[in-house]
């Protein structure tokens, strides 16, 4: 079966229009008075909707029509973009006024610090990168900056996507966004072999609550899975955070003579190396010296493992990004929701593909054509990624949406009556 083939039939039986209109609608499909009928019109996705009215219908056929071999999601504009050049010279801006707040985090960042592979590569041994990324973000974007309804979704090939959908994180304007993403911008590159890190580490909350998630794994994954401290040169590029040649020479005699067996045991007596001369420096009341070495311990766990974000897709309101339970071109894996609370769990590996999928429905059927296109997901591996979503975003974010539409309309119906 031909690609175009199974992605006919993907978005002809499986694609789970219903959920996935649910989210963008944003309660806009309610028929309370406050519901906004045109606000799916102006949403803009990667290719064109034709039509006056786009409802779930007509987002179903338009996807089905098209079998796009990728889908993105832009932002809503103040007018249908399908009808922007119609507005051309007559004065109207055509402009974005609402779009979720969304990052994305890809492996191919990271690939100085990965030594399972490389480029499009993906597997069990790097996905903690991904999954402790996801944690420092949602902690931070919850705790610190007080969001409720965000969607993790791993890309279909070497990353994660994160939307951040409150209503007040979709009207967040362009130098806001830009603002929420440096935030988050620890991890500044590479200079000099060495990671720039925007630190005080032991000073600002944040980074000390990253620093009490990175650590464990870092120590437990990716010491061991990497093999960071497996060879002289990475022994030596590791090394190179440490101001004190006293520590790295001890350290490397202690290495060399076998005395740390492996990655792990080698980090420990590297550690106790440091508070050694710790002890030193506070005899001699070097302070300054002691906390050099804290934070340069610290700078290596961040420089391996703290989010690299991709600040460009943060910053802008009309930037697309690629929509959840589409199918990967390359892989053929679908972008499934992820629980943030069991990111570590997740399994890049296993991913449902598109052609499992139809397998699955095919056999389900019998060859027979099913009566509710669009739900047949039901009989697939794909049904625990919508439980997913719905447990872990949709069903929360679609009490807050009607909440507020209901909260529009009290206030609405509040409003005194002028009589002339």
């Amino acid at each position: 079966m031909g690609t175009q083939e199974m992605m006919k039939l993907y978005y002809g039986w499986i694609f789970p229009y219903r959920d996935f209109y649910k989210w963008l609608a944003y309660g806009n499909d309610s028929k309370l008075p406050q519901a906004d009928a045109g606000f799916m019109q102006r949403r803009e996705f990667c290719f064109t909707l034709d039509g006056d009215i786009f409802d779930l219908d007509g987002l179903q056929a338009a996807i089905k029509e098209r079998c796009p071999s990728k889908l993105d999601i832009g932002p809503v504009y103040n007018i249908n973009p399908a009808r922007r050049a119609a507005y051309a010279g007559s004065g109207q801006t055509f402009t974005p006024v609402e779009r979720e707040l969304v990052f994305d985090i890809d492996l191919t960042d990271y690939d100085d610090v990965r030594t399972c592979g490389s480029g499009g590569h993906i597997c069990n041994k790097c996905w903690p990168l991904m999954a402790v990324a996801i944690q420092i973000l949602d902690a931070g974007l919850r705790r610190d900056f007080g969001f409720q309804h965000i969607l993790y979704v791993y890309s279909g090939r070497r990353g994660v996507h994160a939307w951040v959908c409150d209503d007040r994180a979709r009207c967040l304007s362009d130098e806001q966004r830009t603002a929420v993403a440096n935030y988050f911008a620890v991890y500044r590159g590479q200079e000099g072999g060495l990671a720039r890190l925007a630190l005080g580490l032991e000073e600002h909350p944040a980074v000390t609550r990253a620093a009490a998630i990175l650590e464990p794994v870092f120590v437990e994954r990716l010491l061991p899975e990497q093999g960071l401290l497996s060879d002289d040169k990475r022994q030596e590029a590791l090394l190179a955070y440490i101001p004190s040649e006293r520590v790295r020479e001890r350290a490397r005699q202690r290495w060399a003579q076998g005395e740390a067996g492996d990655d792990v045991a080698r980090w420990h007596a590297l550690e106790e190396e440091v508070a050694k001369e710790q002890a030193t420096l506070a005899k001699a009341r070097d302070t300054r010296g002691a906390k050099a070495l804290d934070r340069a311990m610290r700078s290596v766990v961040f420089a391996h493992a703290y989010p690299r974000l991709d600040l460009e897709v943060s910053k802008k309101m009309n930037h697309l990004l690629k929509a959840p339970f589409c199918v990967h071109p390359k892989t053929g894996k679908v972008c499934v929701p992820i629980d943030p609370e069991r990111a570590h769990k997740f399994d890049p590996e296993t991913v449902v593909t598109v052609g499992r999928l139809l397998d699955q429905l095919n056999k389900a059927r019998g060859g027979v054509k099913g009566s509710d296109a669009g739900e047949e997901w039901r009989s697939t591996d794909l049904v625990p990624a919508i439980q997913t979503f719905r447990a872990c975003f949709l069903d929360g974010l679609q009490g807050a949406c009607r909440e507020s539409l209901a909260a529009r309309a009290r206030e609405s119906a509040a409003q005194p009556t002028l009589v002339w």
